[in-house]
């Protein structure tokens, strides 16, 4: 049997462990804009079940954190109207980096930056295991999505479009 392969800790993964949150590895071959289709292949996993960690803003460049299904798109509009803004868009990625503390394609909601609103579709709180990024490009951890909820704590919403 292969070595279990060493993966260094995350801001993501501190966060996980001081709240006592269990969690399993899943590193990957990390492909450039290959986003979660990519990791979705790599682990043999239902790419719903691949959640997305997207920071975005409001009118006022007031980051948020979107997290959503890897099949799925955020239909900024029903997002805004949910949470009380007037408009919502993804942020460049150099801010996206700076908000986060993590790079674009590696982003984790766990262990950011700046503590920022996260919003979460509300089915994905229906699925048994989910698959979210570790703090790393090429680095998913798979936990209950119940943990989002409970730790972040995610505000669930309705804002999905299929891809």
């Amino acid at each position: 049997m292969a070595k279990k392969e060493h993966i260094s800790e995350t801001p993501a993964t501190q966060f996980l462990r001081k709240h006592g949150i269990g969690f399993t590895e899943h590193p990957y071959a990390y492909e450039e804009h290959g986003g979660t289709a990519v990791s979705a292949r790599e682990l043999g996993v239902d790419e719903h079940h691949v959640v997305k960690t997207l920071v975005m803003q409001d009118e006022a460049a007031r980051p948020l954190i979107v997290l959503m299904h890897g099949d799925r798109k955020v239909s900024t509009k029903n997002l805004a109207r949910q949470i009380g803004c007037k408009s919502v868009e993804p942020c460049k990625p150099e801010v996206a980096n700076r908000h986060s503390g993590f790079l674009v394609g590696g982003t984790s909601p766990f262990g950011t930056r700046k503590a920022m609103p996260v919003y979460v579709e509300e089915s994905i709180l229906a699925l048994g295991k989910i698959y979210i990024n570790g703090g790393r490009r090429g680095y998913l951890v798979g936990i209950d999505p119940k943990v989002l909820t409970a730790v972040l704590p995610a505000r669930p919403v309705a804002c999905a479009l299929e891809e």
